[in-house]
């Protein structure tokens, strides 16, 4: 629903309901019973800014376009980038009132073993054994101590484990885990673990139905990221015209602006450059055209104020 608590106009509508095609109207009990807790139902994100200079381009392009930006996610590494790299970058999100999210440690697509490589896929990409793990950790205790105030993982142990130190004081309080899409959970049950685990937003993959959102919220009011275009080795799904809808049942919910029919860029370098940026500069424009969709269906009003970051209270497992 629309801050008005009118519901949003389908695409198409009324033209088709003049023609006898109309959709039947929206079931409220569908409706997600959770936001925010600014209120808002739905924030934005920026996916694969690598660099400080593709986080350049982004601030540029939004400020130009007039896209609001919640967060800023990377997806090398922090290992990938140096100490001054990553404080240019917390600096620059800084300024403009944007979270930054670094990916943490190695993972199995660039580790030693093979089984990533197979047809089954193996252990996915989470960190293998306590080298990799450790790994997550060293970048995680890094990049905090650099002023990066959220984290992004692909591997519940290493969640579970961040989520500890967390807990301890070892790191801030206002710390968040961002769960990777690379691993992002499919049923109800999967999800409400990573909310106890730790998770302050999950990233679900691409290809769920609108049901399964339903069903997701009806267990657990953790946010939600989602790609509303999604990257090819993700699937590649463009879903813009479902926004309204997504943000009906999944709210709260984060909208990826991903970007499709793109080269992929991790790890990411110098020899990347012109791939990065232009794809930088092309996902803020996306979001622009997400947004206005949005506002022509008149559910473009309830975006969280611009800065907001905390998930608010979410369910944990008891830590040691």
């Amino acid at each position: 629903m629309t801050s008005s608590d009118s519901p949003a106009r389908r695409p198409g509508e009324p033209a088709l309901t003049a023609l006898g095609l109309g959709a039947p109207a929206a079931d409220p009990a569908d409706t997600s019973p959770h936001a925010f807790p600014d209120g808002g139902t739905w924030r934005t994100e920026v996916p694969s800014v690598e660099g400080p200079e593709a986080l350049s381009v982004v601030l540029k392009e939004s400020s130009r376009l007039d896209v609001p930006i919640h967060r800023i996610s990377q997806g090398s590494g922090i290992w990938m980038l140096s100490d001054a790299e990553i404080t240019e970058m917390v600096e620059g999100c800084a300024e403009r009132g944007v979270e930054l999210c670094l990916f943490t440690g190695p993972r199995g697509s660039w580790d030693t073993g093979a089984s990533t490589r197979t047809d089954s896929g193996g252990a996915g990409l989470r960190a293998r054994g306590h080298d990799a793990l450790a790994g997550c950790v060293e970048d995680a205790l890094r990049a905090s101590e650099l002023g990066v105030k959220c984290l992004l993982v692909a591997d519940e142990g290493v969640l579970w484990t961040l989520h500890r130190l967390r807990t301890r004081g070892v790191l801030p309080a206002d710390t968040t885990f961002k769960v990777s899409a690379l691993i992002g959970p499919v049923n109800p049950a999967s999800f409400a673990v990573h909310e106890r685990l730790g998770a302050d937003s999950i990233n679900i993959p691409s290809d769920l139905t609108l049901a399964h959102f339903t069903e997701i919220r009806r267990v657990s009011g953790a946010p939600m990221d989602l790609y509303i275009e999604a990257p090819d080795d993700l699937g590649g799904y463009v879903r813009m015209y479902e926004a309204a809808e997504l943000i009906r049942r999944g709210a709260p919910i984060y909208l990826k602006f991903g970007l499709s029919r793109a080269p992929g860029i991790y790890p990411y370098g110098a020899h990347l450059r012109d791939v990065a940026l232009d794809t930088a500069r092309e996902r803020v424009r996306r979001g622009r055209l997400a947004l206005d969709l949005l506002a022509r269906h008149g559910a473009g009003t309830n975006m969280s104020p611009p800065g907001s970051r905390l998930p608010g209270p979410l369910r944990r497992f008891t830590s040691d």
